[in-house]
């Protein structure tokens, strides 16, 4: 007791102390803390953004290959995580790509070789950087926008004709590309073909080559040899018949891409949902599915393109190489025969016009605002020119005396009334039509019928008017 009453005496004479401040010691007056109103508007997204902005500033600052700074996780999987990144000198968006480097078998430094055979291609993505920092791969390079996964599901899980059509353009493409650098993707998916973001934003990327492979060899000429007994390698949904027990081929990816192009006129594939006990059992359950169902059946109600693309695929061998200008001309004359122009108009762009459209009712009333002037402006000019009057210009851009003079908003068009021709002004603004013009040069000065007469002498007469009074003062400002 007696060190604590010693304590207080200390802090009385501290505070005495400080004269500046004050006296004594101030009398801390305790608040009561009323609960937050669970009704207020605004009350949950204070404290959301509160909590948010407590919460990035406790994150550490992470600086990749002295470049770049984390920002937030946008994905991760097996391969690691992805990260988006902005660039410490120039501040422009980056993913990253952070795989650990103890893993029994590494799949990054794998994807970023194939990065760099495809580099300079149409639809892929710029590698700017890989190496190993730490206890971590780190690959960085492009930012790219939404998977077609994602923009299925934004577009109620079905795209329309013309914008599958447009994607097997570009991703057939794609696939074209990557086959001629001898490599095959094995993984065709909505999920690893994303579109580009602002001025790339109406073309479709293709990425993740973790399981790509190389089926011909430049150095020895030859195709990798057809075996069977094979593990499926790749996605069950989308791969081919002979991916789920044989080596695959070029024809494999083109035949998911067709599985893909139905997946987007249909929303889903037939041999989804399929339940079994094991993994392996699935598997069988599917390639048999696959195998059995006809053609026809699986391409019911869509343009026989579609089944011609299918059939095509299947009757390639294992190491013939495929028509790709056949196959992409497939799809083009079918989009020629339904749609004029490729626009770029994909479903999702439609839904964003539609949305903003609707978000924004004050520029639809001040687009209104704007036609009915444009009808008044009509009405004014159809009735001058009854009159036989020049008014052919919706605002009059001619300058008198440094004024600028244009139609009023809120002119009358339907009396018939004697001093309409008499322009009114709206805030120092008022029609200068050539009749408007002339008659407001009558009414209001001296030089007017000067200028009129001049109008219809003759062109010798107008030159010795124009001799006589070119040394007068009062016309050199004319």
């Amino acid at each position: 007791m007696a060190e604590r009453e010693k304590g207080r005496a200390k802090d009385d004479r501290r505070w005495q102390g400080r004269s500046d401040v004050y006296q004594s010691k101030p009398q801390i007056r305790k608040e009561r803390r009323h609960p937050p109103q669970p009704n207020h508007p605004h009350e949950k997204d204070q404290r959301q953004d509160r909590r948010f902005s407590e919460e990035k500033q406790s994150l550490p600052e992470i600086i990749v290959a002295g470049k770049y700074r984390l920002l937030k996780r946008i994905g991760n999987g097996s391969f690691g995580e992805l990260f988006q990144a902005e660039g410490l000198k120039y501040h422009e968006k980056v993913a990253i790509k952070l795989e650990s480097s103890t893993v029994k078998h590494p799949l990054l430094p794998r994807e970023a070789r194939i990065y760099g055979i495809l580099q300079g291609g149409l639809g892929i993505p710029h590698v700017k950087h890989y190496a190993t920092e730490g206890a971590y791969n780190v690959m960085v390079m492009d930012l790219l926008g939404p998977t077609l996964e994602d923009l299925l599901n934004l577009c109620s899980r079905s795209f329309s004709m013309k914008t599958t059509l447009m994607l097997a353009d570009q991703i057939l493409a794609r696939v074209e590309l990557l086959h001629r650098r001898c490599f095959i993707h094995r993984d065709i998916k909505p999920d690893n073909f994303l579109m580009g973001l602002n001025r790339h934003q109406t073309q479709v990327y293709m990425i993740d080559f973790g399981l790509a492979k190389k089926f011909y060899s430049l150095r020895t000429q030859k195709h990798i040899g057809y075996t069977e007994n094979r593990d499926l390698v790749g996605t069950a949904r989308y791969a081919s018949v002979r991916a789920h027990y044989a080596e695959q081929s070029r024809r494999d990816d083109l035949e998911s891409v067709g599985y893909l192009l139905l997946y987007f006129q249909r929303g889903r594939l037939p041999w989804q949902g399929i339940r079994a006990h094991t993994q392996a059992q699935k598997y069988e359950k599917i390639a048999e599915y696959k195998a059995n169902i006809p053609l026809q059946q699986l391409c019911t109600g869509l343009p026989v393109e579609f089944f011609m693309y299918l059939k095509y695929c299947r009757k390639l061998h294992f190491a013939e190489k495929p028509d790709y200008v056949y196959l992409q001309q497939l799809f083009k004359v079918l989009f020629r025969s339904q749609f004029k122009v490729y626009d770029f108009l994909f479903d999702w762009v439609v839904l964003k016009r539609e949305s903003l459209e609707q978000q924004s009712p004050q520029k639809g009333r001040e687009r209104d605002r704007g036609g009915k002037r444009n009808g008044v402006v009509q009405k004014e000019r159809q009735r001058h020119k009854d009159k036989g009057r020049d008014c052919d210009t919706q605002r009059c851009r001619i300058r008198n005396g440094g004024d600028l003079f244009e139609i009023g908003e809120n002119e009358s068009t339907t009396a018939e009334d004697p001093n309409e021709d008499k322009p009114r002004k709206k805030n120092g603004k008022a029609c200068s039509c050539s009749y408007h013009l002339q008659k407001r040069l009558q009414d209001r000065d001296t030089r007017a019928p000067l200028m009129t007469e001049r109008r219809i002498l003759s062109r010798e007469q107008e030159q010795e008017l124009e001799l006589d009074l070119r040394g007068s003062p009062q016309m050199h400002c004319l």
